[in-house]
């Protein structure tokens, strides 16, 4: 199990920024993840090497490996990973059951 992350919780994962793609996309370099990642980024003037969080929640655990929501499911270490909200299951004010009559 992954060191306290489970499914559904919220976590930010701290990428690099690699360049501006166009004026509202920037492409991000996500560590442990092989391949480049592009977010759209209308409001900052980020610079190249920067760091930015992405933050996602938790879809898939598979020992070390943990898959996270971004817009598209991103597949990362767990150490890359950093805890920004536990899920919490919503709360029943009324049971299912009927009473009896």
């Amino acid at each position: 199990m992954a060191r306290g992350i489970n499914i559904g919780d919220e976590v930010a994962i701290t990428a690099t920024v690699r360049r501006r793609v166009t004026d509202d996309r920037i492409s991000v370099s996500i560590p442990a993840y092989g391949f480049p990642h592009s977010i759209v980024d209308r409001t900052s003037k980020v610079k190249k090497g920067r760091p930015i969080e992405l933050v996602g929640d938790v879809a898939h655990i598979d020992g070390e490996w943990v898959t996270v929501n971004l817009g598209v499911q991103v597949t990362v270490n767990v150490d890359t990973l950093k805890l920004v909200t536990a899920y919490k299951p919503p709360t029943r004010k009324t049971p299912l059951v009927d009473k009896a009559t």
